[in-house]
């Protein structure tokens, strides 16, 4: 999968926040809280990277398999989906793999494979503090990084 230019969306309460890799090296991630406000809201944000990315392959969560989610962030992972379909791209939902204990141990091993985004790592959360902004940034990478590690039989399964 060498020089394949792939954009990784996820979506969480308040954020949605994407990864780019280009042949699996990890070249730009953003969040935007904008783009949690609604569907539509989701939908444009992500025709506006599209468009200025250009990947070929756009990976989002499938839905129906996010069991953590609530349902307005299911209906923005959906409009993501839905907007990557309507491109001249290979639409990719993956069901979200955990294979850590928790979200921050899952970063971590994220950050050694992807030193770009090391900065970026969450800081653990008291019991009592909001969820880190940047974990979704790390849930995008999660997915992208399933879908790398897969190669081209992962992504031949995940388009069904």
């Amino acid at each position: 999968m060498a020089g394949l230019r792939m954009l990784s969306v996820a979506a969480a309460s308040g954020r949605v926040g994407y990864v780019y890799l280009v042949g699996g090296s990890l070249m730009d991630w953003r969040t935007s809280s904008k783009a949690a406000e609604s569907p539509s809201a989701a939908a444009e944000q992500t025709q506006k990277w599209i468009n200025r990315l250009k990947p070929e392959v756009v990976v989002t969560e499938k839905p129906e398999a996010a069991a953590k989610k609530g349902e307005k962030t299911k209906e923005i992972i959906g409009a993501i989906a839905r907007t990557a379909e309507h491109n001249y791209v290979l639409d990719v939902s993956v069901k979200r793999e955990h294979d850590f204990a928790n979200k921050y141990e899952e970063a971590e091993a994220l950050a050694e494979r992807y030193p770009e985004i090391e900065a970026w790592l969450p800081k653990r959360r008291r019991f009592f503090d909001n969820e880190p902004r940047n974990t979704v940034l790390f849930e995008a990478l999660s997915l992208a990084d399933a879908v790398m590690r897969g190669g081209p039989t992962a992504l031949g399964r995940a388009m069904g």
